[in-house]
Protein backbone atom coordinates (compact mmCIF):
# COMPACT_ATOMS: atom_id res chain seq x y z
CA UNK A 1 0.00 0.00 0.00
CA UNK A 2 1.26 3.79 -0.97
CA UNK A 3 1.96 5.31 1.91
CA UNK A 4 -0.87 7.99 2.58
CA UNK A 5 -0.35 12.00 3.55
CA UNK A 6 -3.43 13.14 5.09
CA UNK A 7 -4.18 17.31 4.65
CA UNK A 8 -6.61 18.81 6.59
CA UNK A 9 -8.59 22.10 7.68
CA UNK A 10 -9.43 22.80 10.92
CA UNK A 11 -12.53 25.05 11.96
CA UNK A 12 -15.54 23.33 10.96
CA UNK A 13 -13.57 20.17 9.69
CA UNK A 14 -11.27 18.65 12.35
CA UNK A 15 -12.17 21.23 14.83
CA UNK A 16 -16.29 21.42 15.74
CA UNK A 17 -17.71 24.83 14.73
CA UNK A 18 -18.35 26.28 17.58
CA UNK A 19 -16.20 24.48 19.96
CA UNK A 20 -13.20 23.98 18.57
CA UNK A 21 -13.06 20.46 19.85
CA UNK A 22 -11.75 17.27 17.82
CA UNK A 23 -12.82 14.47 20.22
CA UNK A 24 -15.36 13.01 17.90
CA UNK A 25 -12.08 11.86 15.60
CA UNK A 26 -9.86 10.38 18.27
CA UNK A 27 -10.48 7.28 16.90
CA UNK A 28 -9.27 8.29 13.94
CA UNK A 29 -6.64 10.48 14.96
CA UNK A 30 -5.02 7.28 17.24
CA UNK A 31 -5.45 5.22 13.59
CA UNK A 32 -3.05 7.59 12.17
CA UNK A 33 -0.77 8.02 14.89
CA UNK A 34 -0.29 3.90 15.21
CA UNK A 35 -0.04 3.59 10.85
CA UNK A 36 2.49 6.77 10.98
CA UNK A 37 0.59 8.55 8.61
CA UNK A 38 1.78 12.11 7.94
CA UNK A 39 -0.96 14.37 8.97
CA UNK A 40 -0.78 18.23 7.13
CA UNK A 41 -2.32 21.05 8.97
CA UNK A 42 -4.00 23.08 6.30
CA UNK A 43 -5.81 26.21 7.77
CA UNK A 44 -7.13 29.78 7.13
CA UNK A 45 -5.11 30.13 11.16
CA UNK A 46 -2.41 31.78 11.71
CA UNK A 47 1.28 29.71 12.63
CA UNK A 48 0.56 30.58 16.89
CA UNK A 49 -2.60 28.97 16.18
CA UNK A 50 -1.65 25.94 14.73
CA UNK A 51 1.11 25.29 16.50
CA UNK A 52 -1.30 25.48 19.42
CA UNK A 53 -3.76 22.98 17.88
CA UNK A 54 -0.39 20.81 16.60
CA UNK A 55 0.73 20.50 20.56
CA UNK A 56 -2.61 19.73 21.65
CA UNK A 57 -2.79 17.06 18.76
CA UNK A 58 0.49 15.93 19.92
CA UNK A 59 1.20 16.23 15.80
CA UNK A 60 4.87 17.37 14.63
CA UNK A 61 4.32 17.15 10.86
CA UNK A 62 4.89 20.13 8.18
CA UNK A 63 1.67 22.62 8.27
CA UNK A 64 0.27 25.27 6.39
CA UNK A 65 -1.10 28.53 7.48
CA UNK A 66 -3.07 31.28 6.40
CA UNK A 67 -4.82 29.65 3.26
CA UNK A 68 -1.51 28.68 2.29
CA UNK A 69 0.74 31.83 2.62
CA UNK A 70 3.08 30.14 4.43
CA UNK A 71 4.54 26.62 4.58
CA UNK A 72 6.24 25.08 7.85
CA UNK A 73 8.71 22.50 7.88
CA UNK A 74 10.54 21.34 10.82
CA UNK A 75 13.93 21.35 10.83
CA UNK A 76 15.59 17.93 9.10
CA UNK A 77 12.15 16.61 8.72
CA UNK A 78 12.60 15.37 5.27
CA UNK A 79 16.03 14.33 5.50
CA UNK A 80 17.21 16.94 2.64
CA UNK A 81 17.76 20.60 1.79
CA UNK A 82 14.95 22.66 0.54
CA UNK A 83 15.20 24.36 -2.56
CA UNK A 84 12.95 26.09 -4.52
CA UNK A 85 13.28 27.91 -7.87
CA UNK A 86 11.40 31.39 -7.15
CA UNK A 87 10.46 30.77 -3.59
CA UNK A 88 11.33 32.44 -0.26
CA UNK A 89 12.76 30.24 1.76
CA UNK A 90 13.99 31.28 5.40
CA UNK A 91 14.67 29.46 8.60
CA UNK A 92 12.61 30.45 11.85
CA UNK A 93 11.79 28.86 15.07
CA UNK A 94 13.40 25.67 14.02
CA UNK A 95 11.47 25.51 10.82
CA UNK A 96 12.11 26.15 7.23
CA UNK A 97 9.41 28.46 6.03
CA UNK A 98 8.20 28.71 2.63
CA UNK A 99 6.69 31.86 1.73
CA UNK A 100 3.72 31.92 -0.84
CA UNK A 101 1.20 34.37 0.49
CA UNK A 102 1.60 38.62 0.60
CA UNK A 103 2.96 40.75 3.09
CA UNK A 104 0.23 41.79 5.26
CA UNK A 105 1.25 45.22 5.66
CA UNK A 106 0.09 45.54 2.00
CA UNK A 107 -2.81 43.48 2.66
CA UNK A 108 -4.09 46.22 5.90
CA UNK A 109 -3.21 48.99 2.88
CA UNK A 110 -5.79 47.31 0.82
CA UNK A 111 -8.32 47.41 3.41
CA UNK A 112 -8.13 50.92 4.56
CA UNK A 113 -7.99 52.12 0.85
CA UNK A 114 -11.39 50.37 0.23
CA UNK A 115 -12.89 51.46 3.66
CA UNK A 116 -12.06 55.29 2.71
CA UNK A 117 -14.26 54.04 -0.55
CA UNK A 118 -16.97 53.30 1.37
CA UNK A 119 -17.10 49.63 1.86
CA UNK A 120 -18.47 48.65 4.96
CA UNK A 121 -15.00 46.09 5.93
CA UNK A 122 -13.30 45.00 9.12
CA UNK A 123 -10.96 43.13 9.15
CA UNK A 124 -9.37 41.21 12.08
CA UNK A 125 -6.55 43.99 12.17
CA UNK A 126 -8.68 46.86 13.04
CA UNK A 127 -10.64 44.47 15.91
CA UNK A 128 -9.77 44.02 19.74
CA UNK A 129 -9.02 40.63 20.96
CA UNK A 130 -12.16 40.78 22.61
CA UNK A 131 -14.07 41.97 19.52
CA UNK A 132 -12.57 39.29 17.84
CA UNK A 133 -13.28 36.64 20.40
CA UNK A 134 -17.11 37.32 20.58
CA UNK A 135 -17.26 37.57 16.72
CA UNK A 136 -15.37 33.82 16.15
CA UNK A 137 -16.41 32.20 19.56
CA UNK A 138 -13.28 32.43 20.49
CA UNK A 139 -11.55 33.08 24.08
CA UNK A 140 -9.19 35.94 24.24
CA UNK A 141 -5.94 34.30 24.54
CA UNK A 142 -6.89 32.49 20.65
CA UNK A 143 -8.03 35.84 19.79
CA UNK A 144 -4.68 37.36 20.70
CA UNK A 145 -2.98 34.43 18.40
CA UNK A 146 -5.40 35.05 15.49
CA UNK A 147 -4.20 38.39 14.87
CA UNK A 148 -0.94 37.81 14.63
CA UNK A 149 -0.85 37.23 10.94
CA UNK A 150 1.33 36.98 8.36
CA UNK A 151 0.16 36.11 4.48
CA UNK A 152 -4.19 37.06 4.88
CA UNK A 153 -6.21 38.73 6.26
CA UNK A 154 -9.73 37.56 7.40
CA UNK A 155 -12.70 40.35 7.52
CA UNK A 156 -16.05 41.10 8.09
CA UNK A 157 -18.51 42.67 4.72
CA UNK A 158 -21.62 44.94 5.50
CA UNK A 159 -23.44 44.42 2.45
CA UNK A 160 -25.56 42.76 -0.05
CA UNK A 161 -24.71 40.18 -2.66
CA UNK A 162 -24.09 43.25 -5.14
CA UNK A 163 -21.94 45.29 -3.04
CA UNK A 164 -19.87 41.87 -2.33
CA UNK A 165 -19.00 41.31 -6.20
CA UNK A 166 -18.23 45.17 -6.46
CA UNK A 167 -15.90 44.43 -3.29
CA UNK A 168 -14.61 41.57 -4.39
CA UNK A 169 -13.56 43.20 -8.18
CA UNK A 170 -12.06 46.08 -6.08
CA UNK A 171 -9.86 43.58 -4.06
CA UNK A 172 -9.21 42.17 -7.44
CA UNK A 173 -8.00 45.33 -9.28
CA UNK A 174 -5.55 45.96 -6.66
CA UNK A 175 -3.75 42.70 -7.48
CA UNK A 176 -4.55 40.39 -4.58
CA UNK A 177 -7.59 37.63 -4.23
CA UNK A 178 -10.37 36.81 -2.23
CA UNK A 179 -12.06 33.83 -0.86
CA UNK A 180 -14.41 32.48 1.31
CA UNK A 181 -14.82 30.55 4.43
CA UNK A 182 -15.95 31.07 8.21
CA UNK A 183 -14.90 34.49 7.16
CA UNK A 184 -14.27 36.67 4.12
CA UNK A 185 -9.62 36.41 3.17
CA UNK A 186 -8.43 39.03 1.52
CA UNK A 187 -4.79 37.10 0.41
CA UNK A 188 -2.14 37.45 -2.51
CA UNK A 189 -1.14 34.93 -5.22
CA UNK A 190 -1.56 31.75 -2.83
CA UNK A 191 -4.07 28.98 -2.17
CA UNK A 192 -4.02 25.66 -0.08
CA UNK A 193 -3.47 23.96 -3.44
CA UNK A 194 -0.16 25.28 -4.55
CA UNK A 195 1.33 24.67 -1.13
CA UNK A 196 -0.11 21.19 -0.87
CA UNK A 197 1.22 20.40 -3.84
CA UNK A 198 4.54 21.76 -2.75
CA UNK A 199 4.65 19.50 0.24
CA UNK A 200 3.15 16.42 -1.56
CA UNK A 201 6.45 16.66 -3.87
CA UNK A 202 8.38 16.13 -0.90
CA UNK A 203 6.77 13.64 0.58
CA UNK A 204 7.61 12.04 -2.56
CA UNK A 205 10.77 12.20 -2.16
CA UNK A 206 10.55 10.93 0.67
CA UNK A 207 8.45 7.92 0.61
CA UNK A 208 8.16 7.07 -3.71
CA UNK A 209 4.64 7.01 -4.46
CA UNK A 210 1.84 8.58 -2.23
CA UNK A 211 -1.67 8.61 -2.27
CA UNK A 212 -3.15 12.67 -0.51
CA UNK A 213 -6.18 12.86 1.04
CA UNK A 214 -7.55 15.98 1.49
CA UNK A 215 -10.23 17.05 3.91
CA UNK A 216 -12.47 20.01 4.32
CA UNK A 217 -15.69 21.81 4.44
CA UNK A 218 -16.05 25.21 2.62
CA UNK A 219 -15.38 27.14 -0.68
CA UNK A 220 -11.44 28.30 0.53
CA UNK A 221 -10.88 24.52 1.06
CA UNK A 222 -11.25 23.51 -2.92
CA UNK A 223 -7.81 24.49 -4.06
CA UNK A 224 -6.81 22.23 -1.60
CA UNK A 225 -9.00 19.29 -2.50
CA UNK A 226 -8.73 19.81 -6.20
CA UNK A 227 -4.96 18.87 -6.00
CA UNK A 228 -5.09 15.67 -3.80
CA UNK A 229 -5.94 12.06 -4.98
CA UNK A 230 -8.88 11.53 -1.93
CA UNK A 231 -10.95 15.02 -2.06
CA UNK A 232 -13.06 14.85 1.24
CA UNK A 233 -15.67 17.43 2.46
CA UNK A 234 -17.55 16.86 5.71
CA UNK A 235 -20.99 17.84 6.50
CA UNK A 236 -21.43 22.06 7.95
CA UNK A 237 -23.34 22.33 11.44
CA UNK A 238 -26.89 22.19 9.73
CA UNK A 239 -25.91 18.35 8.01
CA UNK A 240 -25.70 19.74 4.80
CA UNK A 241 -22.61 19.97 1.93
CA UNK A 242 -21.54 23.13 0.91
CA UNK A 243 -23.13 23.42 -2.78
CA UNK A 244 -20.00 25.03 -4.07
CA UNK A 245 -17.64 22.37 -3.75
CA UNK A 246 -18.43 20.18 -6.60
CA UNK A 247 -15.35 18.20 -7.56
CA UNK A 248 -14.76 14.82 -9.77
CA UNK A 249 -14.00 12.18 -7.12
CA UNK A 250 -15.87 14.18 -4.32
CA UNK A 251 -16.44 11.85 -1.43
CA UNK A 252 -18.65 13.14 0.94
CA UNK A 253 -18.39 12.19 4.83
CA UNK A 254 -20.79 11.08 6.49
CA UNK A 255 -20.95 13.56 9.72
CA UNK A 256 -20.98 16.78 11.07
CA UNK A 257 -17.38 18.19 11.25
CA UNK A 258 -15.07 16.04 13.07
CA UNK A 259 -17.64 13.30 13.61
CA UNK A 260 -17.52 12.95 9.51
CA UNK A 261 -13.71 13.45 9.53
CA UNK A 262 -13.64 10.52 11.61
CA UNK A 263 -15.47 8.30 9.42
CA UNK A 264 -13.87 9.49 6.13
CA UNK A 265 -10.12 8.89 7.96
CA UNK A 266 -10.89 5.72 8.94
CA UNK A 267 -12.45 5.03 5.61
CA UNK A 268 -9.78 5.38 3.80
CA UNK A 269 -6.94 3.85 6.18
CA UNK A 270 -8.95 0.37 6.31
CA UNK A 271 -8.77 0.38 2.66
CA UNK A 272 -12.52 1.20 2.36
CA UNK A 273 -11.85 3.82 -0.52
CA UNK A 274 -9.81 3.13 -3.67
CA UNK A 275 -6.29 3.58 -4.76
Amino acid sequence: MRQAVIFTDLDGTLLDYTTYSFEKALSALSLIRRKKVPLVICSSKTKREIEYYRQRLGNDHPFISENGGGIYIPKDYFGLHVRLEGLEIRREDGYLVIRLGARYGDLRRVVETLRQEGFRIKGFGDMTAKELSEAANMTIVEAEMARQRDFDEPFVFEGDEAKADRLFGRIRSEGFSVTRGRFFHILGDSDKGKAVTILADFYKKKFGEITTIAIGDSPNDITMLENVDHPVIVQRPDGTYDARIDLPGLEKADGIGPEGWNRAVLAVLTGKLPE
